[in-house]
């Protein structure tokens, strides 16, 4: 068995150049080498494995180099590199604050620092975890960190520099490390792949860089384990399946729902992810981040902020121009709630339905709603002397900015000397792109004069009446041909004038074709019941098509796509008691019967 290197050590960098991520740190110390500027005492500060002891060792195999190279880089062919990479150096200690902390481990190394060097120009100190120092240690090292000798240098790390008395800072020149970006540890990762001869997706070192939360060592830890769970082959699956992330697919789902106001497909998709074993806190806290990515996403000037690879950021720009800003920023809030007041919820499950829930439906929300009636006057028979009465009475349940593009349902008057009880204007659609459509009929029940005034108001339906007298008055002009490229139009230029923005996605995304062209037959192949269900009951779209291609026996058959139904994966059981855990392991490996016989253990219980 040959002796494995973990990653970490393996390609610790033994250059300034080699170092990933701290540019800044390595330029200045190489500049302060080169002319002759150097500090003392040096403080290295930041998080956790990014590089504070590495550039320290870096720092002191260069000092006391004897031909280091001309950009200020340690040659490793001289005697002091050679005894430092044998870690036989006598000029370099290395002291672990965190087990040497007491007064008595200072008094010796500054017993230490009174002998100068035999061989070499620096005598170097590394202290690491330096905060770990009680306060006796810190006050007995003031004296020798403020005048040290000629020939000493003292290099101190720290991942908690708020620790350190103030004293020791400001005899320290400070160095801050940064965290290591996601972009640069994937890089850093691919070399480390293309040298051990490793396939892996680029996905795959995203989520193994984003897991490592800017620790390059904790990022080539998780490398070794993904190695040796997958071979030399890494794929995007088998990494968050080792590492236990939820993918990404499901929170691109949850907003395809969202925008659809689909609500049970929110509540599967949940139970799927909980079925997988992530808590509620945790899908909400990826659903706040995949929210937050959209949102990044809207703007050009903050798409460096998103931390994805190349195939997953065209994703997040395809759903970002689907969804309105607006709907975002409302389902972050809620997801953000959701966060804060998990832990207080008794029931975890109904909470996170709940905030879901909500989402689904805050489109809604963010449109006014305004409740009116009509009253119509009968006391006269002709249109000329009829008047329209309507009492108005609004009742505002959310406040709302207005939508762009609206939609415009302009109402048909019937023509002169038609006299009824009650007579009340017709709706129709009028395109942008299309020329003024007359009517070839006119309704006149009551019921639908009521709808769009409590959906539009007394004011809409007055402006209305005005515009449509003034049309009616024109030609009537000639029917437009009943071709798929019309259809097309007349169908795109309806939708895109609905207020809501789920009606449009679904409208948007059926697919329409003429089956019969004489009789007027149109196929409408639609991704839902939901959908479907939109299609039948919008009257206005049907009538707008009759009297722009003048069909009056023009008809729709609705049909879900099959293609686009996604089949549900079989779900692995995850064994849960003793003894489904012991029948599990039973079945991979026989062998275990006769393990237990022969040391003649007990089989688990039923719990």
């Amino acid at each position: 068995m040959s002796n494995f290197v973990v990653s970490a050590r393996k390609y610790r960098p033994i250059r300034f150049d080699d170092v990933v991520g701290q540019q800044h740190v390595s330029q200045t110390l190489k500049n302060a080498i080169q002319s002759n500027h150097l500090a003392q005492a040096f403080l290295f500060c930041g998080p956790r494995g990014v590089g504070k002891t590495t550039c320290a060792r870096i720092l002191a195999k260069v000092l006391n180099c004897q031909t280091p190279t001309e950009d200020m880089e340690p040659c490793d062919t001289c005697d002091s590199c050679q005894s430092f990479n044998k870690n036989a150096s006598l000029n370099i200690s290395e002291l672990d604050a965190a087990s040497n902390n007491s007064v008595e481990h200072i008094r010796a190394l500054i017993e230490q620092v009174r002998f100068a060097p035999q061989s070499g120009r620096y005598k170097i100190y590394i202290i690491d975890e330096v905060h770990m120092l009680s306060q006796q240690a810190f006050n007995a090292f003031l004296k020798t960190l403020e005048e040290p000798p000629s020939y000493a240098i003292f290099i101190l790390a720290t991942t908690e520099k708020h620790k350190i008395i103030p004293t020791i800072l400001s005899r320290c020149q400070i160095f801050d490390f940064n965290r290591i970006q996601v972009s640069d540890m994937t890089t850093h990762l691919q070399k480390i792949c293309k040298e051990e001869s490793i396939e892996a997706e680029e996905e795959a070192l995203t989520v193994i860089a984003q897991k490592a939360d800017g620790a390059l060592r904790d990022s080539l830890s998780i490398f070794d384990r993904i190695v040796s769970f997958s071979g030399n082959k890494i794929s995007y699956q088998d990494v968050i399946e080792n590492l236990n992330i939820l993918d990404y697919d499901y929170y691109f789902k949850v907003v395809e729902a969202m925008l659809t106001e689909d609500a049970s497909q929110l509540l599967l998709l949940f139970d799927q992810i909980s079925r997988k074993g992530f808590d509620g806190d945790i899908f909400i806290n990826g659903l706040a981040a995949h929210l937050r990515n959209l949102l990044v996403c809207k703007d050009a000037r903050t798409v460096e902020l998103l931390e994805v690879s190349g195939n997953i950021k065209e994703r997040y720009h395809q759903q970002a121009n689907l969804a309105p800003t607006g709907l975002i920023l409302s389902a972050l809030s809620l997801a953000n709630d959701c966060d804060v007041n998990y832990k207080m919820a008794r029931n975890h499950r109904l909470h996170v339905e709940m905030a879901l829930i909500k989402m689904a439906y805050i489109q809604r929300a963010m449109q006014p709603r305004v409740v009116q009636t009509i009253t119509a006057s009968s006391e006269k028979k002709t249109l000329d002397n009829s008047k329209i009465t309507t009492a108005q009475e609004t009742s505002p349940v959310y406040k709302a900015e207005p939508v762009e593009n609206p939609v415009v349902l302009p109402t048909i008057e019937p023509p002169k000397n038609t006299t009824t009880d009650t007579e009340e204007p017709k709706a129709e659609l009028k395109s942008d792109n299309q020329p003024a459509i007359q009517p070839s009929e006119v309704q006149t029940t009551s019921n639908f004069a009521e709808k769009l005034a409590l959906k539009k108001g007394s004011s809409f339906l007055s402006k209305v009446l005005n515009e449509v007298k003034e049309e009616y008055k024109k030609p009537q002009e000639e029917a437009m041909p009943f071709t798929q490229e019309n259809l097309e139009v007349i169908w795109k230029g309806y939708w895109s004038k609905i207020d809501s923005q789920s009606t449009q996605i679904l409208f948007k995304t059926s697919k329409l074709s003429i089956l019969d062209a004489e009789t007027g037959v149109i196929k409408i192949l639609t991704n839902g019941n939901r959908a479907k269900d939109a299609i039948f009951r919008d009257r206005t779209i049907r009538q707008l098509l009759i009297q722009t291609f003048q069909k009056k026996d023009l008809n729709f058959e609705v049909e879900i796509d099959e293609a686009k139904i996604e089949v549900p994966k079989p779900q692995k059981t995850i064994p849960q008691t003793d003894r489904d855990k012991y029948v599990h392991f039973l079945n991979l490996n026989p062998v275990l019967k006769d393990f237990q016989k022969r040391f003649q253990l007990l089989p688990p219980k039923n719990n």
